[in-house]
């Protein structure tokens, strides 16, 4: 017996918790400060893995793609994500550097949209981010081929162990197509779901889009 997906569907139900209230007249500002504050309370209300986050991106004839990515950090240099520049989405971001970061925290009915400019740590850095994170994480980098056409799977399983191997063996080693990326936004938009739909969007817009920096202008948008 198939399953009916539409009549699925609607039998969904979307924020059945209680949500938080937001104050776009509170907001500082800058959005980093915002950003740091939700995700505080997206981690203190047990919002499962709140650091993944989708990153689009385009290839060389525009057309985009998507993918989830686990962010690395956020500054005043941008919102930090790290692939191998082989990779597709490497490949992409050599090829168009700008993309779009998606976070979705159903907990609290919230999101928070940035797009912008992408530029490539430098190489020490990197690496750096990658010996400071787990021996699992060394070794998925340490098997590269990322995006490639795999053979099989046993073949897979031949690298991975070899890769778990050495990462234990050697656990500063380097990973040479790892790469570092920072997402400079021109425009943060951060939504506050609510429960008769009067949703808050509040989006940060760039003043001055030059390296130099500059300030932001605050909006708000119709939900």
């Amino acid at each position: 017996m198939g399953t009916d997906l539409h009549e699925l569907l609607r039998s969904l139900r979307v924020w059945d918790v209680e949500l938080p209230s937001f104050d776009p007249a509170s907001a500082p500002a800058e959005p980093l400060p915002l950003f740091t504050e939700w995700f505080a309370e997206a981690v203190a209300a047990g919002q499962s893995e709140p650091h993944t986050m989708s990153l689009a991106t385009a290839d060389e004839d525009g057309l985009p793609d998507v993918r989830i990515v686990m962010l690395h950090g956020a500054d005043a240099d941008g919102w930090a994500f790290a692939s191998h520049v082989t990779s597709r989405k490497g490949r992409q971001l050599a090829a168009r550097p700008y993309a779009a970061l998606g976070f979705y925290w159903p907990a609290q009915g919230r999101q928070i949209r940035l797009r912008g400019p992408v530029e490539v740590a430098p190489a020490e850095e990197g690496q750096a981010d990658l010996h400071a994170r787990s021996t699992g994480a060394l070794a998925a980098a340490l098997v590269g081929g990322q995006s490639e056409v795999l053979g099989s799977v046993e073949e897979l399983g031949r690298a991975s162990d070899e890769a778990w191997d050495r990462a234990r063996r050697e656990p500063d080693a380097p990973a040479p197509t790892w790469t570092l990326y920072r997402l400079r936004p021109e425009e943060v938009e951060f939504f506050q779901g609510d429960a008769r739909r009067r949703h808050v969007r509040l989006v940060y817009r760039r003043t001055e889009p030059s390296p130099e920096g500059g300030g932001w202008r605050k909006e708000l948008l119709w939900p």
